[in-house]
């Protein structure tokens, strides 16, 4: 069984693969403050609740955003998955795409996870937006080769940021009210923040098709993914499990 781990920003998104099938998923909140013990622990209760022995997982992959984790996760694995080591998505691994990137190795690493799972399971071309605490656009052409992209705030952060400089304005709820032009302010800020990422969303997408010249398939992923799909007619396929199918596609190839 392969244990599978995406450390980002807010969450570390986990998942358990078996003979190539996601089997489980869960994600711990991300907290630099918490030591390998701590994040040991919390995974034996995961694999308790599931009725799954840690010794069932013979493999361990990892992709991290946040480099000064990385050694309290691997840390962990040695103490809570009896030695076992951890294979870390870099550039220099074997990924069956080409990385068209001015300085390879600082793409981020859950970008490299998500083109080459959109590459292997949809083909190009594609853009992969990732709707996380930042929201990222991942380019990836027809025989494979990531051309790059683009890193925006992400919604909430958009929405958080609004509300801490605004003394009069609140957090809300992301819901789409049932009108753009609204009567209150609760749901003026959800229209705003609802309707403007989306059209931010529409127009870069249209600038890509424009800059290349040609459609691409557009597969969205993180958690406000299908909030936003619903609202556009862009993306053509969700998949909130990308970034995890893509640490597992890179294992298989650099096991």
């Amino acid at each position: 069984m392969l244990l599978v781990m995406d450390v980002g920003n807010t969450n570390i998104k986990t998942g358990l693969f078996e003979n190539g099938r996601l089997k489980h998923s869960w994600r711990f909140t991300t907290d630099s403050r918490r030591t390998a013990d701590e994040y040991g622990v919390q995974m034996e209760s995961f694999f308790d609740h599931l009725g799954i022995s840690t010794r069932d997982v013979d493999g361990i992959i990892l992709s991290s955003v946040i480099p000064s984790m990385n050694y309290t996760i691997e840390h962990m694995c040695q103490l809570y998955f009896h030695g076992q080591s951890v294979l870390q998505v870099s550039s220099e691994l074997n990924l069956g795409i080409s990385i068209l990137y001015d300085h390879p190795s600082q793409l981020g690493s859950d970008r490299i996870c998500n083109a080459v799972a959109a590459y292997k399971t949809y083909g190009g071309p594609c853009v992969v937006v990732d709707f996380g605490t930042a929201t990222n656009f991942s380019v990836v052409g027809k025989k494979g080769e990531f051309l790059g992209g683009l890193i925006c705030p992400g919604i909430m952060v958009s929405a958080d940021a609004m509300v801490e400089r605004a003394a009069m304005l609140h957090r809300v709820e992301f819901i789409k009210p049932a009108r753009v032009v609204c009567t209150n302010t609760r749901e003026a800020i959800q229209s705003g923040v609802i309707s403007g990422y989306v059209g931010q969303v529409d127009y870069i997408l249209r600038q890509i098709e424009q800059e290349y010249g040609e459609e691409f398939l557009v597969i969205a992923t993180g958690g406000m993914s299908s909030m936003i799909a619903k609202e556009t007619d862009r993306i053509g396929i969700v998949n909130p499990t990308l970034t995890l199918e893509g640490l597992s596609l890179i294992y298989e190839m650099n096991r």
